[in-house]
């Protein structure tokens, strides 16, 4: 009695731990919330308490976390940096650095755009060059690399490769981009090539997963529309062109998972949004509604709560809105008033918003009004990266920083 007592308390400890994770894009289940966590919805003395900040690199790649260890992807000079920071001290723990030529021809940042991926001990990094590599988390020691632009043909597209690697199945999926490398499906152990498919351009919203009628598929918003694959053996099942008809516009968002079999989709450049339900058995995706001017998403994920999706609505260029919509009807419940792009996080009841501009608000999560409790810098402009949550930080960053914010001090 006593062995299973304690065999139960071991498995309660592990399965707190591991929600409190942030180990890859968009969290724990990539739909941006993190259930285990509680967020107040003050600051202690009014102002954001930083817990250490560390200078960092160029890119827009943001933080994850694991097991208490904050991993950070960037860029100095002509290398591809990776760094394992102690959660709690922001001391650096080991360092794995890679050459990258990475030029991006509008002028912008050079730095790596894909959030990493931890997973069974490894940590996957996916350059802006095409360069992919498998390393130990404990070491940073490589365990295998691919260069899937010589290799495979992955295009550049227009500012890069930026989407994130997945863990479907048993499959690590890369949305490489290009002709007969559209999706890339390796075993995750030693990076042998699985499958691929199609010849879709990646575009720049990663791909999400869910579980149908107990199989579990992978969901991608590539730049031409959306996929639906079965992971293992890398089985179309699906595919839906939904894309603008400029040349200059890209497909941003990743979609958004609603009760397992239906999916948001939303982009700017007069795509708009849509929900759809997915049938894996009729290989078909049946529209429930799509509208403009609804909820259309430039770059940043909308989030899940309570049957509503609250994200940022318009292009970043010219001007955006937090909106808060009901799923089953695109009715919209409720609007922010004009305020900069950003992220939004969710944890049990409080919106995390991270404004491009460096600014943290908090707001209480709901479904009838935008009320925002709190707000303080914590980063400088050009913040575009993807923030984690994990036991109680906020880890975000800039082209030049990386910031724990500590919300129960």
């Amino acid at each position: 009695m006593k062995f299973i007592i304690n065999l139960s308390l071991t498995y309660i400890f592990f399965l707190s731990s591991s929600l409190a994770d942030w180990p890859q894009f968009l969290g724990p289940n990539r739909n941006g919330n993190n259930v285990n966590e509680s967020v107040p919805l003050t600051f202690k003395n009014n102002e954001p308490t930083f817990a250490w900040t560390r200078e960092v690199g160029s890119g827009f790649a943001g933080p994850v976390s694991f097991n208490k260890i904050v991993y950070i992807f960037h860029r100095e000079n002509d290398n591809s940096i990776v760094d394992a920071i102690s959660q709690n001290t922001g001391r650096k723990i080991w360092s794995f650095t890679y050459p990258t030529d990475y030029v991006d021809d509008f002028g912008f940042d050079k730095g790596p755009r894909a959030v990493p991926l931890v997973h069974n001990d490894i940590i996957y990094i996916y350059g802006a060059e095409g360069m992919l590599h498998a390393l130990e988390l404990e070491t940073g020691k490589i365990i295998w690399k691919k260069n899937l632009r010589n290799n495979y043909g992955s295009e550049k597209g227009f500012f890069g490769r930026a989407c994130s690697p997945m863990i479907a199945g048993k499959t690590l999926i890369i949305q490489a981009g290009g002709k007969n490398c559209g999706i890339l499906g390796f075993d995750p152990s030693n990076g042998e090539l699985k499958w691929k498919l199609t010849d879709h351009e990646a575009g720049y919203a990663s791909p999400v997963k869910t579980t149908i009628n107990n199989q579990e598929f992978a969901l991608f918003f590539t730049r031409t529309g959306f996929l639906c694959i079965e992971p293992n053996k890398g089985q179309l099942i699906l595919e839906k062109e939904n894309r603008s008809e400029m040349n200059a516009s890209v497909n941003a968002a990743s979609p958004v998972v609603i009760d397992n079999d239906k999916v948001f989709l939303s982009a700017c450049y007069g795509v708009g949004s849509s929900l759809w339900k997915i049938d894996t058995k009729r290989k078909k995706l049946d529209l429930i509604w799509s509208s403009n001017d609804k909820l259309d998403c430039h770059y940043a994920t909308p989030i899940l709560y309570k049957d509503h999706l609250i994200g940022y609505h318009g292009r970043q260029e010219t001007g955006t809105e937090l909106r808060c919509i009901e799923v089953k009807t695109g009715k919209t419940r409720w609007r922010s008033g004009r305020m900069p792009a950003g992220t939004i996080t969710l944890s049990k009841n409080t919106f995390i918003i991270l404004s491009e501009k460096g600014e943290l608000v908090i707001a209480p999560a709901s479904t009838k009004e935008f009320k925002p409790s709190a707000r303080g810098q914590i980063l400088g402009a050009d913040t575009r990266a993807m923030p984690a949550l994990s036991n109680g930080y906020f880890f975000a960053r800039d082209k030049r920083k990386l910031v724990s914010i500590k919300f129960n001090p």
